[in-house]
């Protein structure tokens, strides 16, 4: 082979790598914010369920409010000990704040709630139509 074309496989190779890489950092980049923004999606949503204000639950945790804003909205990805903190304060386990599945659209979460009807038997599934039932009537 000649130099020349080790150089050019040499180039081809490195930019080949160079795109995989930046695409994989594009990636990286976008999992985490979206990750970012359901975590402080569902911090919000359980501390609205609590009756919790955000000034309060900042006070709670010795955090300035603007920082639990940016956390709240998705812009800042809350710090592992901060994520032990919130937990604690909002008096649910840490493994909780990554539960988020139910953030989907309804057509998404019509076909999962299919999905678990049908695998379930007589006696479930009217257990989850009372529940549907009376939760709906809850919610008028």
């Amino acid at each position: 082979m000649s130099q020349k074309s080790n150089f050019v496989n040499y180039y081809c190779a490195n930019t080949v790598f160079s795109y995989l890489n930046e695409n994989a950092i594009l990636d990286i980049g976008n999992i985490m914010g979206q990750l970012s923004k359901k975590i402080g999606k569902r911090i919000k949503e359980i501390r609205e369920g609590l009756g919790i204000k955000q000034f309060e639950l900042a006070e709670m945790l010795e955090m300035e409010p603007s920082n639990l804003t940016r956390i709240e909205s998705g812009y800042q990805m809350p710090k592992e000990e901060n994520i032990t903190k919130i937990a604690e304060k909002l008096g649910v386990k840490e493994h909780d704040l990554f539960d988020f599945e139910h953030f989907q659209n309804k057509d998404a979460l019509i076909k999962q709630i299919n999905k678990i009807l049908a695998a379930s038997t007589q006696k479930e599934v009217e257990f989850i139509y009372k529940l549907l039932i009376n939760t709906k009537q809850l919610l008028k």
